[in-house]
C-alpha cells in the first residue's frame, strides 16, 4: 500500500477547506490598532492613514447639532481673532451712562458709559486664552500621568490614588485660595485651573489606556521592540487620542466657567477684559439688576462657547463610534 503523499509548498490550497474559524484583522499598512472583540470602539476599528478620520468626519457630518455647535464654536474664535476689527478697546468713559442696546451701542453702556458689545468682544480673547492655555496644560498633563500609570503597573496604584485625592478636593474654593495669595493675572488663573483640571483626564483616559495595553496587538509590538517610548507613541498614544480630543474641548469650557467664575469674585486679571471682568464690573457698580443687559450678553457668550463645546464633544464621541456608524 502505497503511503499518502505530502502535498508540496507550490501546490495550492484547498478551496474546500474555508478560513480559521474566529475573529480575524485584516492588514492594513500603517494601522494603529486592531479589532479585538469586546474591546472599546476606540481601538475596535483597523484603519489605515486617515481612513478613520474620513470616516469620523462623514458621520459627524450628518449631526446638525454637532455642525452647528462646530460652527459656533468657529464665530468665536473669528470673533476673538478679529477683535480689534470689530470694536475699539473699552477704556476711558462716556457720555451714554447706562444706555440700553440701541444702534449705536447694541449691547448698550455700563456705568462709565463705556460700550458692552466692545467689552464682550474683547473679552472672548482673554476667556479663550485662557481656556486654551488651561486645558492643554491640563490634556499634556493628564494624558502623560494616564498613559504611564497603564504602561508601567507599578505606578498605576500612585496614580489612581493621586487622582482620587484630588478629585475629592473642593476645587473652587481652592481655585479662590490660591489665587487669591498668588495675586490676579491671566498666568495665575490659567496655571490654577489646569492644577485642578488634569485628574479628571487622567481618569478618562487611564480607563481606556489600560484596556488597550492589554490587547494582543500589544503584545505583538512588544515582540517587535523593547522600546517603551517607540509602542507608546506608535500605539497606544494614537489608541487613546479620540478620547484626547473629548477632554481638551471639555476641559476648554470648563476652564471658561472656572475663568468667569474667578473674575466676577474680582481674581480676574484687571488689565484685560474677560466675560467675568464684565459681570463683575457690573456687580461693581450695582447695576445687576436696573441693567439688564450688562450681565445678559456676557452671560450668553459663556452659555454659548460651554453649550456649543458639550454638543460638539458629544456629536465627535458618537461619530468615532463605528457601531454608532452601523446603526446609522
Amino acid at each position: 500500500m502505497a503511503a499518502p503523499t505530502r502535498p508540496s509548498a507550490q501546490q495550492p490550497a484547498d478551496p474546500s477547506v474555508g478560513p480559521p474559524s474566529g475573529p480575524t484583522v485584516e492588514a492594513v499598512p500603517g494601522a494603529q490598532a486592531v479589532a479585538v472583540p469586546g474591546a472599546p470602539a476606540e481601538v475596535e476599528q483597523v484603519a489605515a492613514g486617515g481612513s478613520a478620520a474620513r470616516d469620523t468626519w462623514r458621520a459627524f457630518r450628518r449631526q446638525p447639532l454637532g455642525v452647528l455647535s462646530l460652527g459656533v464654536l468657529g464665530v468665536l474664535v473669528a470673533v476673538a481673532v478679529l477683535a480689534p476689527l470689530l470694536a475699539d478697546y473699552p477704556s476711558g468713559t462716556g457720555s451714554s451712562v447706562l444706555a440700553p442696546p440701541s444702534a449705536q451701542h447694541w449691547f448698550g453702556t455700563d456705568n462709565l458709559g463705556r460700550d458692552v458689545f466692545a467689552q464682550v468682544v474683547w473679552g472672548s480673547r482673554s476667556s479663550l486664552l485662557v481656556a486654551a492655555g488651561a486645558s492643554a496644560l491640563a490634556i499634556v498633563l493628564g494624558t502623560a500621568v494616564a498613559v504611564a500609570g497603564a504602561w508601567w503597573p507599578r505606578l498605576d496604584a500612585l496614580v489612581g490614588l493621586v487622582v482620587d485625592l484630588v478629585l475629592s478636593l473642593p476645587v473652587l474654593p481652592l481655585m479662590i485660595l490660591v489665587a487669591a495669595l498668588v495675586g490676579p493675572s491671566t498666568t495665575t488663573i490659567v496655571l490654577v485651573i489646569a492644577a485642578f483640571s488634569w485628574p479628571e483626564v487622567t481618569r478618562v483616559v487611564r480607563s481606556l489606556a489600560l484596556t488597550v495595553v492589554r490587547l494582543p496587538y500589544m503584545d505583538a509590538a512588544r515582540l517587535l521592540t523593547p522600546s517603551a517610548t517607540w509602542i507608546i507613541t506608535r500605539h497606544l498614544l494614537p489608541a487613546v487620542t479620540p478620547v484626547v480630543v473629548v477632554s481638551v474641548v471639555l476641559t476648554a469650557s470648563r476652564a471658561v466657567l472656572s475663568a468667569a467664575g474667578l473674575a466676577f469674585l474680582g481674581l480676574g486679571d484687571p488689565r484685560s477684559w474677560s466675560w467675568g471682568r464684565v459681570l463683575f464690573e457690573a456687580q461693581q457698580a450695582g447695576a445687576m439688576s436696573s441693567a439688564w443687559w450688562l450681565t445678559l450678553f456676557p452671560s450668553l457668550a459663556i452659555l454659548a462657547l460651554v453649550l456649543a463645546a458639550t454638543l460638539a464633544s458629544i456629536a465627535f464621541n458618537d461619530a468615532r463610534d463605528p457601531r454608532s456608524r452601523v446603526r446609522r
